[in-house]
């Protein structure tokens, strides 16, 4: 089974490195950038190499074994 992670969106959109820091794939905003550099990183299963790619809700990023669900803030 592919681990998942769900990534509530604060805000319109999170560049794509900052997401791999932030969900904890990566531990650095320069090894996030190395990750997709590498041509590791798909969005919605297409490789994805623009680091500072606006990725928005309803997306899904991979990462080798792991899957990104990026969900819209809920209202409040």
């Amino acid at each position: 089974m592919t681990p998942s992670i769900d990534f509530e969106l604060r805000g319109d959109y999170i560049a794509l490195a900052s997401l791999l820091k932030f969900t904890g794939i990566a531990d650095s905003g320069g090894q996030a950038k190395t990750m997709v550099a590498n041509g590791r990183v798909r969005v919605d299963g297409h490789p994805e190499l623009r680091k500072m790619c606006k990725i928005r809700a309803g997306q899904v990023v991979t990462l080798d074994e792991v899957t990104i669900r990026v969900l819209p803030s809920p209202a409040v």
